[in-house]
């Protein structure tokens, strides 16, 4: 599976954007699907997880509230629609695959390649 992370950007707080995460390749299909960010100095972290059939979804506390995961199995594509951002929302942003429905960044084994979002105050 390669994945095609795009739509990041610069916004000022309180801005919005809009990930995008493609899959090519291999079929996705089952593959849940997750958002990670990473911060200069800082662990990776899960951000939002949705279940190939959407019906388990995870969400990191500092988010919630502020960004919607959703996918669209039929275009093999997953999205990340990301509100009222703030400066602490400042990061590499990478999507990720996985067979299993999982939090942990090390549990994936499939990796775009990120994509960076700036959000300025």
């Amino acid at each position: 599976v390669q994945l095609q992370a795009s739509g990041g950007g610069l916004v000022q707080a309180g801005g919005s954007l809009r990930l995008s995460c493609t899959a090519s390749g291999r079929t996705f299909t089952g593959y849940a699907t997750g958002w990670f960010r990473q911060a200069p100095g800082k662990e990776r972290e899960a951000v939002a997880v949705i279940a190939w059939s959407g019906g388990s979804i995870y969400y990191a506390d500092s988010v919630k509230g502020r960004f919607t995961i959703s996918r669209d199995n039929a275009k093999n594509t997953v999205y990340l629609q990301m509100n009222s951002l703030k400066p602490e929302d400042t990061a590499v942003y990478y999507c990720a695959a996985n067979q299993y429905y999982r939090v942990s960044a090390n549990e994936y084994d499939y990796w775009g390649q990120g994509t960076q979002v700036t959000v300025s105050s």
